[in-house]
C-alpha cells in the first residue's frame, strides 16, 4: 500500500540517461536515423512524442510513403531510396502488400526494438535543452505523459528530426519560415517578395462499405455549406479516402507550430462537414451503405521550421542537377508547393514541377550552422522553401536521416562534432560506410579495400545475352512506347519489332537518348524513321547510323497509332524496362511538362513505366545481342541500374545458374553480403494503393552458398529482401566460393548486384 501525506510540491518522477547519440522524433527519418547509427554500434536514444512510430506514415496520419519514385510518374527510374527505408518499404509490402498503416506501425517497432543500441521513449516530449556554451547541447529534458516521468538525456551529438525542430529552437539554432524572395538565392519559381505563407496541414478519413444502409448524424461543429466553402468540392468522389484526399488541407496562413490545434479544429469540422454532404445531400446515392470508418485525430503536417547548415538546398540544385562533392543522399519528388488557403483556395490544390532527373543533397544541409553537436533530419533540413517544396517528403527524408546516422557514427568515433566531418576530411568515409549499405548517391561508386571480392577471379555458369524477347502478349499501340536497351559506345544494333494491323498503316520511330547520361528522360532524338505497315503480322527491322560515345540507355521510341497492335512480351529481365508517354494526374505529369512562363523549370515529356501485371517489355531482336549482364558486374560497387544494368544476370536456359569467386590463395571469410533485385523501380506506397505481389519478380528467393571444397555455408530459402548479411558462425578459409542461384520464374532469370566478403 502507498500512503502520502500532503504536502506543497511534489517532483516527477526522474530518470537520467548518458548516451552517444540523442534522436528526436520518432517518425520515418527518425527511424531510419536511429537504426543507422545503433547498427554501427551506437548507443543512440530514440525519443518520439507519439504512441507509434512512423510520423506521417503511422496509422495516426496514415500517409503513403514516397520518394524519388513519384507514383512511377515521372522519368526517374530504379529510384527507390535504399538503406534502411528500402528494407522497411520491401519489409511492408512483403508482410502488407494490402497497405494496413496498422501493421506498418508493428513492423517499425519490430525493426527497431530488435537494434540493442537504441532505447525507446515513446509519448514521451522535450520542452526543455540545457547548452553547455553558447553553441552546444548538453542535454535535453523530455516528459513521458504515460508513466510520468522526466527524462534528461546527456549526449555529445543530437539529431532533431522532430518535423517542427523543437531542439533546434530551444537551442537557438538559426531557422526560417516562410518563403524566401526570388533575388536570395535566384530562384525563379521564388515569388518576388519575402512571405509568411505556408504549406498547409492535412487530416484523412477512411470509409467502409458495410452493405446496409448506414445514417449519419454530423456533429454539431461540422462545417455546413460545403459546396459553397469548398470550390474543389465538385470534384470529390464518394469512394475516395485516405491519403487521396491529401487536398483536404488548410493552415498555410497561420503559425503551422503553435496553431495546429487550431487547424485540426478547421479540418475536423471539414471532414465531418464533407461526409454529412456525402451522406445527407442525396448527390451520391452510393454512399448509402457506406460508414465512417476512422477520421485522423492529429494532422499531417507539411511545413513549418526549416532550419541553416553550412548550404541552403536550392531550387537550382533540384532543377539543374547540380552535382557536391559531400554528397550523401539524393531526392526526386517534385517540386510541389500549395496555396496556403488549402482547401478553401479557388487554386488548384499544388502546383508540382519536376527535373529530368534526381539530384544530390549534400551533408552541408544536415546539421545546424550555429549550434555545434546538432544534425538536422527529416523535413527541417537546410533549404530554401522552394527545393523544401520537394526535400519534404518521408522517403526522401528517411534518405537524409540515414546519412545523418552514420555521420553520427563517424563523429562518435573519432570525437568530432557534424561540421568537423568536412573540415577534418571525412566525408569520403562517410560516403563510402552510406554505399556499403546499400544508400545509394547518384554519381559515386563504393570502393572498398576490405572487400575480398575485390580481389578475385569471378567466373558464371552463364551469363544473360539481350538477343531475344519473345512474343507473347498482342496489345493496341494506344500510347506512345518506348524500349530502354542498356548500349555500349559504338553502333547502335538492329532491332526487330513485331507488330500487326488490319490496314496499310505507318508507324514513326526514333532513337532518342537523355541529354545528361544517368537520366532517363528521352529528350534528344538521334534519329526518326517512318515504317510502312501491311495488313498482318509484320517484323519490323530497325536500323540507326548513330554511333554513340558513351555507354547509356537508349530508348527506342514507336510513336501511337490505334491501327496498330504491337507485340509484348512475358519474360523481364533486370535493368530492361519498357516505358510510356503516360499521363499520371497524381502527380501533375499529363504527358509532357510544360511551364507556363519563366519558372526555372524544364520542358520535356514524361515517359513512365506501367505498374505491374502491366508494364511489359515488348517483343524484340537485337543484333547483335547485347552482353551487359556479366559475372564481373558484381564489384562494380553500384547496386541497382544506372547508365548500366550493374548487375550480373544469368542465362534463362541455365538449369543451375552459379557464380564462382576464387582467389589465387586461401582467404579467411567471416560474413558475406548480397544485394538482390526488389525492383527499385517500384515505388511500393505503404498504406492505400496496394501492390500486385508481395515479392518483386525479379528478387532471388532461393540460393545457396559452398566453399572449395562443396561445403554448405549457408542455405536461403524465400528471401524477399535487397540485401542479404551471411555472418558465418565460425570463419572459413577457402580459395573459392560459389553462389548458386535459383531463377525466380521461367520469365525472369536470376539476377544479382553484388556479393562483398570479409575476413
Amino acid at each position: 500500500m502507498i500512503k502520502s501525506e500532503g504536502t506543497d510540491v511534489r517532483s516527477l518522477m526522474s530518470e537520467k540517461i548518458n548516451t552517444t547519440f540523442v534522436v528526436v522524433g520518432g517518425g520515418l527519418s527518425g527511424v531510419c536515423t536511429a537504426i543507422t547509427a545503433a547498427r554501427k554500434g551506437v548507443k543512440v536514444v530514440l525519443v518520439q512524442d507519439r504512441p507509434v512510430l512512423g510520423g506521417n506514415s503511422s496509422s495516426e496520419v496514415r500517409l503513403w510513403i514516397l520518394g524519388a519514385t513519384s507514383h512511377m510518374g515521372n522519368n526517374n527510374r530504379w529510384s527507390r531510396e535504399g538503406g534502411v527505408v528500402d528494407e522497411l518499404l520491401v519489409e511492408n509490402t512483403y508482410r502488407n502488400k494490402e497497405g494496413n498503416p496498422l501493421l506498418f506501425d508493428a513492423i517499425l517497432l519490430d525493426k527497431v526494438v530488435a537494434e540493442p543500441n537504441i532505447t525507446l521513449l515513446l509519448n514521451t516530449a522535450v520542452y526543455e535543452v540545457h547548452k553547455s556554451d553558447p553553441d552546444t547541447i548538453s542535454s535535453v529534458k523530455a516528459f513521458c505523459s504515460q508513466n510520468s516521468t522526466e527524462y534528461v538525456l546527456t549526449a555529445p551529438l543530437f539529431c532533431d528530426a522532430s518535423g517542427d525542430g523543437i531542439v533546434g529552437f530551444l537551442a537557438g539554432a538559426a531557422f526560417r519560415m516562410g518563403a524566401e524572395s526570388k533575388d536570395e538565392f535566384g530562384e525563379k519559381f521564388a515569388p518576388s517578395q519575402e512571405y509568411g505563407e505556408l504549406l498547409g496541414h492535412s487530416l484523412y478519413f477512411y470509409s467502409k462499405d458495410t452493405g446496409k444502409p448506414v445514417k449519419f448524424v454530423a456533429p454539431e461543429f461540422a462545417l455546413k455549406d460545403i459546396t459553397k466553402e469548398i470550390p474543389r468540392f465538385k470534384s470529390f468522389n464518394a469512394k475516395e479516402y485516405g491519403c487521396k484526399l491529401w487536398w483536404l488541407e488548410y493552415g498555410g496562413r497561420l503559425d503551422t507550430v503553435h496553431d495546429t490545434e487550431k487547424i485540426k479544429w478547421e479540418l475536423w469540422k471539414v471532414v465531418y462537414g464533407v461526409w454529412d454532404y456525402i451522406k445527407n445531400s442525396g448527390e451520391f446515392p452510393e454512399a448509402e451503405t457506406m460508414t465512417l470508418e476512422w477520421v485522423g485525430t492529429i494532422p499531417g503536417k507539411r511545413e513549418s521550421r526549416r532550419f541553416e547548415g553550412d548550404y541552403m538546398l536550392r531550387q537550382q540544385d533540384v532543377v539543374s542537377q547540380h552535382t557536391h562533392t559531400d554528397a550523401v543522399a539524393f531526392g526526386g519528388w517534385s517540386i510541389d508547393l500549395h496555396p496556403a488557403d488549402g482547401v478553401f483556395s479557388e487554386k488548384p490544390g499544388c502546383n508540382q514541377w519536376h527535373s529530368k532527373g534526381i539530384y544530390q543533397i549534400p551533408y552541408r544541409c544536415l546539421y545546424s550552422r550555429n549550434i555545434s553537436n546538432l544534425f538536422l533530419a527529416g523535413r527541417i533540413i537546410s533549404a530554401s522553401h522552394v527545393a523544401f517544396a520537394s526535400t519534404r517528403v518521408m522517403a526522401t527524408a528517411a534518405h537524409v536521416g540515414q546519412a545523418v546516422g552514420m555521420a553520427a557514427f563517424i563523429a562518435s568515433r573519432q570525437g568530432l562534432h557534424p561540421a568537423e566531418i568536412m573540415k577534418q576530411n571525412l566525408i569520403g568515409d562517410l560516403q563510402q560506410e552510406l554505399l556499403k549499405t546499400g544508400q545509394h548517391i547518384p554519381g559515386f561508386e563504393l570502393s572498398d579495400e576490405l572487400d575480398l571480392v575485390q580481389s578475385a577471379e569471378i567466373t558464371a555458369s552463364s551469363e544473360y545475352v539481350l538477343d531475344e524477347l519473345p512474343l507473347g502478349i498482342l496489345k493496341n499501340l494506344d500510347v506512345s512506347v518506348a524500349q530502354m536497351l542498356p548500349l555500349d559506345q559504338g553502333k547502335i544494333p538492329q532491332v526487330t519489332f513485331y507488330v500487326e494491323s488490319d490496314t496499310t498503316t505507318s508507324l514513326e520511330v526514333e532513337w532518342r537518348v537523355s541529354e545528361r547520361n544517368g537520366n532517363y528522360t528521352p529528350d534528344v532524338v538521334l534519329e526518326q524513321r517512318t515504317l510502312t505497315v501491311v495488313p498482318g503480322r509484320n517484323a519490323l527491322h530497325l536500323d540507326c547510323d548513330t554511333t554513340l560515345n558513351e555507354n547509356t540507355y537508349v530508348f527506342m521510341v514507336i510513336h501511337k497509332n490505334p491501327l496498330v497492335k504491337i507485340h509484348h512480351s512475358e519474360h523481364r529481365i533486370t535493368g530492361v524496362l519498357s516505358v510510356f508517354n503516360l499521363v499520371n494526374k497524381a502527380v501533375s505529369n499529363y504527358g509532357k511538362q510544360t511551364p507556363t512562363e519563366d519558372i526555372g523549370v524544364d520542358e520535356f515529356e514524361f515517359w513512365c513505366p506501367q505498374r505491374r501485371p502491366e508494364g511489359h517489355n515488348l517483343a524484340i531482336q537485337v543484333s547483335p545481342g547485347l552482353s551487359k549482364f556479366t559475372a564481373g558486374n558484381i564489384r562494380t560497387g553500384v547496386f541497382r541500374p544506372t547508365t548500366e544494368p550493374n548487375a550480373w544476370v544469368a542465362s534463362g536456359a541455365d538449369p543451375n545458374p552459379e557464380l564462382q569467386i576464387k582467389w589465387d590463395q586461401e582467404q579467411k571469410i567471416s560474413s558475406i553480403e548480397l544485394f538482390f533485385d526488389t525492383d527499385y523501380d517500384h515505388p511500393m506506397e505503404t498504406v492505400l494503393m496496394g501492390h500486385p505481389e508481395d515479392v518483386m519478380p525479379f528478387c532471388v528467393r532461393d540460393y545457396q552458398i559452398k566453399d572449395g571444397q562443396g561445403n554448405v555455408l549457408y542455405y536461403a530459402e524465400k528471401n524477399y529482401q535487397t540485401k542479404n548479411v551471411i555472418v558465418l558462425e565460425q570463419s572459413i578459409y577457402t580459395d573459392c566460393i560459389r553462389i548458386s542461384l535459383v531463377h525466380p520464374s521461367a520469365n525472369t532469370p536470376a539476377a544479382l548486384f553484388a556479393v562483398r566478403c570479409y575476413a
